[in-house]
């Protein structure tokens, strides 16, 4: 029975990625998210039903347009993928309040699906254009604000007043970042980062989003270095002389959100990351 309602979500999740894909791809551009055809990028011809299934039109076309044959992006069926991943994995999450309410479960699962979906949107949108929108992280930092108001119980969804660590816990991460953007006027930090960083501080609270930015770091780090080594080598290949260094610019949105996905759904704090070091 959970096997197959989780097909289903998964199915779901990869129809809402495919939604998302439109938003990263339209978003500031003047066309509108919720009306007109999905087109091709290249060609601008219709798409039409069967060319828009999330995930299996881009493997049956083989990442090609019908038409043009121009190459579709990646970027499709991993957001697709991923949101439906992202979407199991919240159902899968809140299963212990289905055990008391079942519509207490329905509103945890909705209301987290639409906090990641923002996520999924900021994390692609940074990685295409190097920046943070601002309309979508202070929609983030919003609710992730109002659900520390938000408590589940045996009687079901509840409001209660939270303590004052989890009220600042968002400010307490969020500054250190925009002081960076600050001193460094933008180079090491931009200041979209110390908004994201408000959010994920209400969303996970003082000890878990340490632990997701630390992470957050810690991949980053990993993936500036191979991708530094990488057009290091493609420049010698082709004899080029630009330098790349610590100033090729690799957004950091991607690892903070990552860093929150993982502390999410495996209950991450500093104490849980201590015992694993040590492990």
């Amino acid at each position: 029975m959970y096997i197959f309602a989780f097909v289903l979500i998964f199915f779901l999740g990869t129809i809402i990625g495919s939604f998302l894909n439109v938003v990263i791809y339209r978003f500031n551009t003047g066309k509108s998210i919720v009306r007109g055809r999905s087109i091709c990028m290249s060609c601008n011809k219709n798409l039409r039903w069967y060319e828009l299934i999330p995930i299996f039109s881009f493997l049956i076309q083989h990442g090609k347009c019908r038409r043009c044959a121009v190459r579709i992006s990646e970027q499709y069926p991993i957001v697709e993928f991923g949101t439906g991943i992202l979407f199991v994995l919240l159902a899968f999450h809140f299963m212990p309040v289905l055990s008391f309410s079942y519509w207490s479960y329905i509103f945890f699962v909705i209301l987290y699906a639409y906090i990641f979906s923002l996520l999924i949107v900021i994390s692609f949108y940074d990685i295409r254009h190097k920046i943070i929108p601002d309309k979508l992280v202070y929609m983030y930092a919003i609710i992730s604000f109002l659900t520390i108001f938000i408590t589940h119980s045996t009687g079901g969804v509840s409001l209660s007043w939270p303590s004052v660590w989890a009220i600042f816990s968002g400010p307490i991460f969020a500054l250190p970042f925009a002081f960076l953007w600050l001193v460094s006027r933008g180079k090491w930090m931009g200041l979209g980062d110390a908004k994201l960083v408000l959010g994920i501080g209400w969303l996970l609270g003082i000890l878990s989003s340490l632990v997701a930015i630390i992470i957050a770091f810690w991949v980053g780090a990993i993936v500036s270095l191979f991708v530094m080594f990488f057009f290091r080598l493609q420049a010698i290949s082709h004899r080029e002389t630009r330098k790349i260094g610590m100033k090729t610019e690799i957004p950091f949105a991607p690892f903070l959100i990552l860093g929150t996905l993982v502390v999410f759904f495996f209950n991450l704090d500093i104490f849980s990351l201590t015992k694993l070091l040590n492990f």
